[in-house]
């Protein structure tokens, strides 16, 4: 089975034919352009622009994806795009492309949840198991989800204001450094002290797995208003905030494992803070410590990207769920848990 897929939800162009076979499964192709240079000047996506710069990328990408793969266009069993949660504009840039390819070679299409997408790529990197505990976590969402099966999604706690890459996004604007924030501040904290500053948890002591980034993006804001911000100083409060994300991330964590349904046994981090190398050594080190198998996802799988959005469609697929209709409207707001139900895309 060859699946031809399209992701365009954010400031990532990305297109990849995955393959499925009974004793294999192979990622043939996946091109993916990011757009750092068309929002650099403005230390943060702009949606016109990025809806712009998706439709001057994704001609070439595609030429670029089918020729890497060497599979001939009549060989692609069906199309699969995202179809939403993201920033509409970019999003409508994918679907017509999507919609127009399953036309032209008369092949089924569907319409993928963003956040399904990473849901589902440790089953395309590591083979993993249901059920699991995944930690989706990005620039806009921030999550506990217990994956028991295919579509069978329980949301366990979420963030109720910031997702933890945004507010990875704004420290790093408000330190002046490079853009894109988020890896940009994860390599200056390597050379700060991550015990200078005591910066606050948020909604450490309920029970719930909940986040809450707000506070905690605000309590460094102030501290670099009242400090002198040398470079030291810079580092210092960088490494400072990576560190409480890490706590924030481990104890929530644990109160995840409570609120589970079934014994999970592994945890899977996915979303783009999943490639942050700090992080993943904390709960790494978590997981080691109560018997648990913690699971990322390659570098390339973390950051929006075309293969997940493949493979889950080949899931899909697999388990009898019926393509789109070719009129289907993505959706800007599509919540992962409302795929427990039949889908209307």
């Amino acid at each position: 089975m060859y699946i031809l897929a399209i992701e365009t939800s954010c400031d990532e162009t990305s297109i990849s034919v995955v393959q499925d076979s009974p004793n294999n499964k192979r990622i043939l192709s996946l091109v993916t352009r990011s757009q750092v240079k068309e929002h650099q000047a403005y230390g943060g996506v702009v949606p016109e622009l990025a809806a712009r710069a998706h439709l001057t990328n994704i001609e070439p990408i595609f030429a670029q994806a089918i020729a890497q793969s060497g599979v001939d266009l009549n060989t692609i069993d069906a199309i699969a795009v995202t179809a939403g949660p993201g920033l509409i504009g970019g999003v409508l840039v994918g679907v017509m492309l999507a919609k127009s390819l399953s036309i032209a070679l008369s092949k089924p299409l569907y319409g993928i949840n963003h956040l399904e997408g990473h849901a589902l790529t440790a089953r395309l990197s590591h083979n993993v198991a249901y059920p699991y505990l995944l930690l989706l976590t990005s620039g806009g969402h921030c999550m506990f989800v217990e994956v028991l099966g295919f579509r069978q999604y329980k949301l366990l706690g979420q963030t109720l204001d910031d997702a933890a890459g945004e507010c990875f996004d704004k420290i790093a604007k408000l330190l002046d450094f490079d853009f894109p924030g988020g890896p940009a501040l994860e390599k200056k904290a390597v050379h700060g002290n991550p015990n200078r500053f005591n910066f606050p948890k948020p909604l450490e002591h309920t029970p719930q797995p909940n986040f809450s980034f707000s506070g905690l993006k605000t309590a460094v804001k102030l501290e670099i208003e009242r400090s002198t911000i040398d470079d030291q100083t810079a580092l210092d409060i960088a490494a400072s905030f990576q560190f409480t994300v890490g706590e924030i991330f481990a104890e929530r964590t644990l109160k995840a494992l409570k609120c589970c349904s079934h014994k999970v046994q592994r945890l899977v981090m996915a979303g783009g803070v999943a490639a942050n190398q700090h992080l993943r050594g904390v709960l790494q080190q978590l997981c080691k410590s109560h018997g648990l198998e913690a699971i990322f996802p390659p570098m390339d799988l973390c950051t929006d990207n075309a293969a997940m959005i493949g493979w889950a469609a080949i899931e899909a697929i697999k388990n009898a769920a019926p393509p789109s209709a070719i009129d289907f409207q993505p959706q800007p707001r599509w919540p992962l848990q409302d795929l427990n139900q039949p889908s209307f895309i």
